[in-house]
């Protein structure tokens, strides 16, 4: 097969940020010699533009169709009345929380829901004309030999359909609230640890009840992406948990997660391990690594992290990528190359200039080791691609509200 290369790309960073502008960039694509296209979830995002505190772990984003085609969705069934339900009376309410909801429509009472009954259907046309517009593009995309990675954000907003349709499947109290919230420990991105305010899973309910959600939820994600990348790996080992409402991560602690007994069931669900890509980004202790490999699943690897320390040592050196790893040059959220060579350590920019060719880039050096490691595929930023500098990061993690908003124009493209 050879090694391949894709970018990574939000939808939203498509100039006018719909599925139906997706075609010209899959021409773009092909023509470039890109057999993937990943991007960041395709869920309604949270009021910060994030998609990884959505409030369903299902629906498509509605503001990404201009189409009024749709299909019909039996396959998804088991999430699209509540989704309906929860954004009807979510505007019936003003848009309050629905653990601010009336007591009978927050307890999901059947007969103050049956009132909403006849309000539900734009809401359904609205996720059928997402689910025709994806499959068309990702039909067209597949045709031209490009296949679409998507993205799976391990947790979900407190406030979302999910949590509200399936309390007993999460860490929460009598009157709704969390008990502890997820987020990290003190790690590269922060000194002070990150608080995601996402809500943690109770796990032991989802093995009562035979893994249902997460089975519905992996089944679509497979349906709609060729290769799916599972956001937080080591979340399913153990996760760091907040107590509720702290707004430091350092008062947290590790709590346990359901590992093989959930990835046994997800695995009967694949023809090959090699359509995930578990992100194991962060302080991965040796028994993550070990829990990956046990279901055959590729991590990850990212380059900028790979100058630091015993270069003999450090996983994300280029020499030390594996081929059970996906090379990025950086993800959504890192710095653009250009940006992170810049504020660099010196040792860093000095390991870099090493591996340079004369009168390359920063981007175009980590380009080129990537896509020349021993990783099956390489995945490269579309800023990287374009070299541009900080001014077009996506994310930087644990800041909120100025995040989320880089897009390119099609002059762009044209090198």
């Amino acid at each position: 097969m050879g090694h391949q290369s894709g970018i990574l790309c939000h939808l939203t960073s498509l100039p006018s940020q719909k599925l139906s502008e997706g075609y010209r960039f899959v021409d773009w694509l092909r023509e470039s010699g890109f057999a993937y296209w990943q991007m960041l979830p395709l869920t309604p995002p949270d009021k910060y533009r994030s998609p990884y505190a959505s409030p369903s772990a299902f629906a498509g984003w509605s503001d990404l169709v201009d189409s009024e085609q749709n299909v019909p969705m039996e396959e998804d069934a088991y999430w699209l009345n509540d989704w309906a339900l929860f954004c009807a009376i979510k505007e019936d309410q003003g848009g309050k929380p629905w653990y601010e909801w009336p007591e009978p429509l927050k307890n999901r009472n059947p007969e103050a829901l049956a009132d909403f009954e006849n309000l539900l259907n734009p809401y359904v046309l609205e996720q059928q004309a997402f689910a025709a517009e994806w499959s068309r593009l990702r039909t067209y995309a597949n045709n031209n030999n490009v296949k679409m990675i998507g993205d799976v954000p391990i947790f979900i907003a407190h406030d979302s359909a999910d949590v509200w349709a399936h309390r007993e499947l999460f860490q929460l109290d009598e009157n709704g609230y969390p008990t502890y919230i997820a987020g990290v420990p003190p790690d590269y991105f922060s000194e002070t640890g990150q608080v995601w305010e996402t809500v943690l899973y109770n796990w032991e309910a989802h093995e009562q009840e035979n893994w249902r959600w997460w089975e519905e939820r992996m089944k679509r994600m497979f349906r709609m992406y060729d290769i799916v990348r599972i956001d937080h790996f080591r979340g399913f080992h153990s996760n760091w948990a907040i107590p509720y409402p702290e707004e430091v991560a350092t008062n947290g602690h590790w709590q346990k997660g359901p590992q093989d007994k959930l990835f046994d069931h997800i695995m009967t669900l694949v023809e090959s391990p090699e359509q995930i890509i578990a992100e194991d980004l962060g302080i991965i202790p040796e028994e993550v690594t070990e829990f990956r490999r046990r279901h055959n699943l590729r991590g990850m690897s990212v380059l900028q992290f790979g100058f630091t320390d015993d270069i003999n040592t450090n996983p994300h050196h280029p020499n030390n990528i594996r081929e059970d790893q996906i090379v990025y040059t950086g993800t959504h959220d890192n710095n653009t190359a250009e940006g992170w060579f810049a504020s660099a350590s010196d040792d860093e920019q000095d390991q870099v200039r090493s591996l340079a060719l004369e009168g390359e880039t920063t981007s175009q050096t980590l380009i080129r080791l990537a896509q020349s490691t021993n990783s099956p595929i390489s995945i490269i930023p579309l800023q990287d691609y374009l070299g541009l500098g900080e001014e077009a990061r996506m994310n930087v993690p644990g800041q909120k509200g100025r995040n989320w908003s880089w897009k390119f124009t099609w002059p762009d493209l044209i090198r």
